[in-house]
């Protein structure tokens, strides 16, 4: 197995774009990693796309044709990686399993959504295909509902407040608003968050991530190649992924995510590092209570202790770890199968120095956190600056 570095990486605005379509929006993206990466569209010899609902939503399938067409490649192997909400994190652990293996030389991750020329129901009921359609959509419960009842266990069992789900909230539209790419550019407060409206108890409006349209590419090689094209290569230094059963009911706890504990461990001893080790983390926070469970999940903090710390403001930017710089889900948007990619292109310009206003003093190990479902798939990548 070769080690594998990011040489480029591309991110579109996330937000609302109702002025662009795929094309558009993979050519964004696509074209700025190329541009990044100092490299040709002909070198990419491997191309796997994260999206989860184009047929549903855009009704445009075989995305993998269409975003090598787009950015005019060579005619590599392209194909749709579909994994829910972790579809983008899944094509980046594809990709770099391409390289590692030797199979590419040079392979591009591509994530790309648009869900915003439909309904708000309509991209509801797309989205529930990520749960279990016979025993979770059927009876009427959506992500919001299902994240809901995680919430309410947490609360139960380790005394998680409402305030403590809107600090997530409060923090993430802090690092957005520095952030040009981000869906949001409004900071808010504890009390906006808990007068706004109720989604699903105890899950209000600003504690739900938002419906967004965008795309993120990254450039991956080996790292022996890699300062040919970039000086500030970033190594991928450990990969995890792992399953866990599609319905929320039949899960041992509801209070984390398993698939997330086992990727973690993967992907950390891998890197050879523990979480004490991490400087800056992208977490998936689709929902407030998401950023918690996983800030213990990722062995961050101890089980009940994530909430306190991140109401202490141990996550903000320079605390303890600097978590969801760019905004997360939450603040930056969550253009589902883009969202994995855009983690790691946040993670690239930490460990480059390049974040401008939100740039973390000390970056020298990051993390990403990409979830699919309720929990039914976790990814983790760790990286490292190559020094």
């Amino acid at each position: 197995m070769r080690d594998v570095a990011i040489i480029g990486v591309g991110l579109t605005k996330f937000g609302e774009r109702y002025e662009s379509d795929l094309r558009s929006l993979i050519s964004e993206a696509g074209i700025a990693a190329i541009e990044d990466a100092n490299i040709s569209n002909k070198d990419i010899d491997m191309l796997y796309v994260g999206n989860m609902a184009s047929g549903r939503l855009t009704e445009q399938e075989h995305i993998g044709a269409l975003a090598s067409d787009t950015l005019g490649l060579s005619n590599p192997p392209s194909l749709k990686v579909e994994n829910a909400c972790a579809s983008g994190g899944t094509a980046l652990r594809q990709a770099y399993l391409a390289v590692a293996g030797g199979s590419s030389d040079f392979a591009m991750a591509l994530g790309v959504e648009k869900m915003t020329d439909v309904s708000t129901s309509e991209a509801t009921t797309g989205l529930g295909g990520a749960g279990d359609k016979t025993w979770e959509l059927d009876e009427g419960i959506t992500f919001p509902g299902l994240y809901a009842l995680m919430a309410r266990r947490h609360m139960h069992d380790y005394g998680t407040t409402e305030e403590q789900l809107a600090a997530v909230a409060v923090k993430n539209h802090d690092n957005a608003y520095l952030n040009k790419y981000a869906h949001f550019h409004k900071r808010i407060t504890i009390d906006e968050v808990m007068k706004s409206k109720m989604i699903a108890d105890p899950l209000k409006l600003y504690d739900c991530s938002p419906i967004s349209d965008g795309a993120a590419a990254a450039i991956l090689v080996p790292l022996d190649i890699a300062k040919k094209y970039n000086d500030t290569p970033i190594l991928i230094a450990g990969s995890g992924q792992a399953s866990d059963t599609l319905r929320l009911a039949d899960r041992d706890s509801i209070t984390g995510i398993k698939a997330a504990r086992i990727a973690s461990k993967k992907a950390y001893e891998q890197a050879r590092i523990s979480p004490s080790d991490v400087n800056v983390a992208e977490v998936h926070d689709c929902f407030t209570i998401a950023e918690i469970m996983a800030m213990e999940d990722l062995g961050f903090y101890k089980k009940g202790e994530a909430a306190k710390a991140i109401e202490n403001g141990e996550t903000k930017l320079n605390g303890k770890i600097s978590v969801n710089t760019s905004g997360g889900l939450k603040g930056c948007g969550h253009p589902v199968g883009a969202t994995g990619i855009k983690q790691a292109a946040e993670i690239v310009w930490q460990l480059r120095g390049e974040a401008g206003e939100r740039q973390v003093t000390r970056a020298d190990i990051g993390l990403t956190h990409n979830v699919g479902g309720s929990g039914s798939t976790a990814v983790v990548n760790i990286y490292k600056r190559v020094d």
